[in-house]
């Protein structure tokens, strides 16, 4: 069962669940209108992302599924900048809600998501894309860095 839950946004959804249920039960830590804009415009900023990078995996035709194997290395668009804008796209989420919401778990939990993130599903895919395009890959690697 657990098997089916490894997903990136299921663990993007359980960590906002735990930032909001504590703002539920225990308020706000800040009301500072200055944070609460910043939080909307990463939320905004990471939502942007996350979409403009999956289109890319629509373009090349190959999976977006963490656990599958790739049919492209997709080295264009965002992903010249960054080899995973969307699990940046995920942790901007997280990071701009938490600011919006006014949550400190939430905040604490970004480095958090970025260490699962990495470990769970980047560290994984890398191998998958060393295994599938050899030296391309370390090319891109070499070159475009993992989160920014």
């Amino acid at each position: 069962m657990l098997k089916h839950l490894d997903y990136p946004p299921v663990w993007l959804l359980a960590a906002l669940g735990i930032a909001r249920t504590e703002t539920w039960v225990l308020g706000r830590v800040h009301d500072v209108p200055a944070l609460t804009m910043s939080g909307d415009l990463l939320f905004w900023l990471g939502l942007a992302i996350l979409g403009v990078s999956a289109l890319s995996f629509l373009r090349a035709r190959s999976t977006i599924v963490p656990h599958q194997n790739p049919s492209a290395l997709i080295t264009t668009g965002l992903y010249r900048f960054s080899r995973n804008p969307i699990y940046l796209g995920d942790v901007l989420i997280l990071a701009g809600l938490a600011l919006s919401w006014g949550s400190f778990s939430g905040l604490v939990l970004v480095p958090v998501l970025a260490w699962v993130l990495t470990r769970r599903f980047i560290e994984p895919e890398e191998a998958r894309l060393r295994a599938a395009f050899g030296p391309q890959a370390d090319a891109y690697f070499a070159r475009t860095r993992r989160w920014l």
